[in-house]
């Protein structure tokens, strides 16, 4: 019997976490991350600036010796920065310091989930509010008529348990990438993906509000970091995409086609 939750019949299909990425995203063509608070917008902004992005799990001493075998600077715990140390996982330290060559950021929700879809060999690209149209340009010329677009809401963790808690504005986040899409032409949405680019369109034309009034925005506000949560709703102020290739995210301008799709993606 055929996998009832891969979507298999949709060429545009959504899941939460990383269950739901190997869900819906095994054989997909290209694969959209999502993380809009923050790893997806702050992997957006160090694009902008051409950024090289290494995309790790742990923030730890795993993270130390990743950073210094690719000779590059490890972002640390917003609470962590300081002299010698200028970035976190806070979009606004990348516009705040000097241009670093390669970036280490640690996340345990998006870099977690591209770090495991690469694996399957889906170009798997970074998704945020800021540069859902762009990435949502480059995704459709990609996939052409037939290939399969899986989007990856990637939620955050429950401190209590560490149970997946779907996040509103990775919705938001993936709703808009969707959305961007069908304005490319691409239609046979599953139900899932259509259910997030509603909840997207809901709140679009106030999305800077309701991403500071969502749980994830207060609890940024709340520990001192609101102008995350401002970046976050910039939306479409980006035309690159971040594309992993290999072990790093590389920036694409969106105009690009297919010459920027690895071989053995290509191919398949």
């Amino acid at each position: 019997m055929a996998d009832p939750y891969a979507q298999h019949r949709y060429q545009v299909r959504c899941d939460w976490g990383p269950a739901g990425a190997d869900a819906v995203g095994r054989d997909a063509l290209v694969v959209a991350v999502v993380d809009v608070l923050s790893f997806t917008t702050t992997l957006t902004v160090a694009a902008d600036r051409g950024i090289e992005v290494f995309p790790f799990r742990w923030r730890d001493d795993r993270a130390v010796a990743f950073a210094e075998q690719h000779q590059a600077m490890l972002a640390v715990g917003r609470s962590e920065v300081g002299p010698g140390r200028p970035i976190s996982l806070s979009p606004a330290t990348i516009r705040s310091s000097a241009d670093p060559v390669r970036l280490v950021l640690p996340s345990p929700n998006g870099s977690t989930i591209a770090r495991r879809l690469a694996q399957h060999g889906a170009a798997v690209i970074g998704v945020s509010l800021r540069n859902a149209r762009a990435a949502a340009a480059w995704a459709a010329r990609q996939a052409a008529e037939d290939g399969a677009i899986a989007v990856i809401p990637a939620g955050e963790r429950w401190r209590s348990d560490g149970s997946l808690r779907p996040a509103v504005e990775d919705l938001w986040g993936a709703g808009a990438f969707i959305a961007g899409l069908v304005d490319e032409g691409i239609g046979n949405l599953s139900p899932e993906a259509a259910v997030a680019m509603a909840a997207y369109r809901s709140v679009a034309a106030h999305i800077g509000a309701a991403l500071r009034d969502c749980a994830s925005g207060r609890e940024l506000t709340e520990y001192g970091f609101p102008e995350d949560v401002d970046i976050a709703a910039e939306v479409d102020a980006s035309d690159v995409v971040p594309v992993l290739t290999g072990e790093s995210f590389q920036p694409v301008p969106a105009r690009r086609g297919h010459a920027d799709l690895p071989g053995s993606q290509r191919d398949r």
